[in-house]
């Protein structure tokens, strides 16, 4: 079974209480296993348009990836978050079949 992945933009207008989305984020994440793959760093948009901060987060299945977004722990994070950045977030199933060259 494939992994997924939240596949987040952003630009946070308020610092201060994107923090605290932060760390109330890590419950949720926490209970659902996930892991950053990319949390900012140095980007470069080559085509489209593009946000300050991009992040990936990986889940162990698809439905483990929304189930974590919809739950409880999330919610309440996501209520800080609102008011404190604009984004954009897909839930993505990765690929594991052949590839190029192999």
């Amino acid at each position: 079974m494939p992994k997924a992945y939240w596949i987040g933009r952003i630009d946070v207008n308020d610092p201060d209480a994107y923090k605290q989305y932060v760390a109330a984020n890590a419950k949720a994440f926490g209970k659902y296993g996930a892991r950053f793959l990319v949390r900012g760093g140095k980007a470069e948009t080559r085509e489209g348009s593009s946000r300050a901060r991009n992040v990936v987060i990986e889940f162990k299945d698809y439905e483990t990836a929304r189930a974590c977004y919809d739950s409880p722990e999330y919610r309440e994070a996501m209520k800080l978050r609102e008011n404190a950045s604009a984004g954009d977030l897909i839930i993505v199933e990765g690929y594991d079949g052949p590839q190029p060259g192999a």
